[in-house]
């Protein structure tokens, strides 16, 4: 069962990135036993063919574009990656009221006319996980102001 177990894991690490808790998860069913699949987590970990930092770093650059960092945080704390891994590697990523503004852009490039359309806009934003302040500063204009200095 050992080669079994090892083989699924490899089969799944060739397709795209896990974090250790996503994986281990995965193949439990698999394993005879929580020390084996440990025990495979762990050499998988110290050959480095299993890193929470580079799953962290592939979910932020394939989410990061329409999603903001506290929707991003939340999902990578559900696949068992560490708040201070979270922290550090959203610190690296693109300016988040970037994001958002282009975010803004694509859905609806119109500041709102009223209270309606602006209540709609930062729903929209804000369940894209969205900081209130990316929020805030997109909808009152500021960063095409910004852009014209």
């Amino acid at each position: 069962m050992p080669d079994t177990l090892r083989a699924k894991a490899f089969a799944m690490l060739a397709r795209r990135e896990y974090s250790r808790a996503t994986l281990a998860k995965k193949l439990s069913p698999l394993a005879e036993s929580a020390e084996e699949l440990q025990g495979l987590l762990d050499e998988l970990v110290a050959r480095q063919q299993l890193s929470d930092e580079r799953y962290a770093e592939m979910r932020i650059r394939a989410r990061g574009r329409r999603y903001g960092n506290q929707r991003l945080a939340h999902e990578l704390r559900q696949d068992g990656v560490a708040d201070e891994l979270i922290a550090s590697r959203l610190a690296q990523g693109e300016d988040e009221t970037r994001r958002c503004l282009e975010v803004w852009q694509k859905k609806f490039a119109a500041l709102p006319d009223n209270l309606a359309d602006r209540v709609k806009q930062q729903r929209f934003l804000h369940y894209r996980g969205f900081a209130p302040s990316a929020i805030r500063q997109v909808l009152q204009g500021l960063m095409d102001e910004g852009e014209d200095e």
